[in-house]
């Protein structure tokens, strides 16, 4: 994506809460803020949307909606991707409201990198886990699935996914652990991971 809101001026040494203060009022601040998390809003609209269109029209409506919004913005205490995270999740969350369907996470690209192995019967069974792994997280509420999506592909604290979700960090601790009891007791349920499970013991 071409950044609308293309630099003049270097930027890049200073921090956040600097460049937010400054883009304020100044737009070539706000375009290093662009630069610098472009690609985290995008990979996260992608993987609750699912498909490259919207989520780059979505990816587009976060930063124009930040822009439009960050007179407003107030620091309080927390990454300022954390608010960028919030606007996203809105906007998702619409997305979803007026696609009246459910749209399931393509993970796909991040689950299963590394099943590059020599052995084609080694390379099989990897490959049966990772789709046995996919399966029981599509089965997943959208909620679990964003959680999973903010703590395992993003690797956001507690904290800040407690914050883009409007919960509590201990709520997030807690939602998480159920989610992690839930996808393993969905996978000895399905019938390919039993299978594997009895065939190597």
């Amino acid at each position: 994506m071409k950044n609308p809101f293309a630099r003049q001026s270097d930027y890049s040494a200073l921090d956040d809460a600097a460049l937010v203060a400054l883009a304020k009022t100044d737009r070539d601040a706000f375009g290093e803020l662009y630069e610098r998390y472009l690609s985290k809003m995008y990979s996260y609209v992608y993987y609750r949307t699912g498909n490259t269109h919207d989520a780059e029209d979505l990816t587009a409506k976060v930063f124009l909606r930040a822009f439009a919004h960050i007179g407003k913005y107030v620091d309080r205490g927390l990454p300022f991707q954390a608010w960028l995270y919030r606007i996203a999740h809105n906007l998702v969350a619409n997305w979803h409201r007026d696609q009246s369907r459910r749209k399931i996470i393509a993970l796909e690209d991040y689950l299963g990198r590394d099943l590059q192995t020599e052995a084609p019967d080694e390379r099989a069974e990897a490959r049966d886990e990772h789709d046995s792994l996919l399966r029981a997280v599509r089965r997943l509420p959208a909620e679990r699935q964003q959680l999973l999506i903010l703590k395992i592909v993003e690797r956001l604290p507690n904290r800040e996914i407690g914050i883009i979700m409007g919960r509590s960090e201990g709520a997030i601790k807690s939602l998480y652990h159920r989610t992690l009891l839930a996808l393993r007791a969905d996978l000895s349920a399905d019938p390919v991971s039993s299978n594997m499970n009895r065939s190597s013991g």
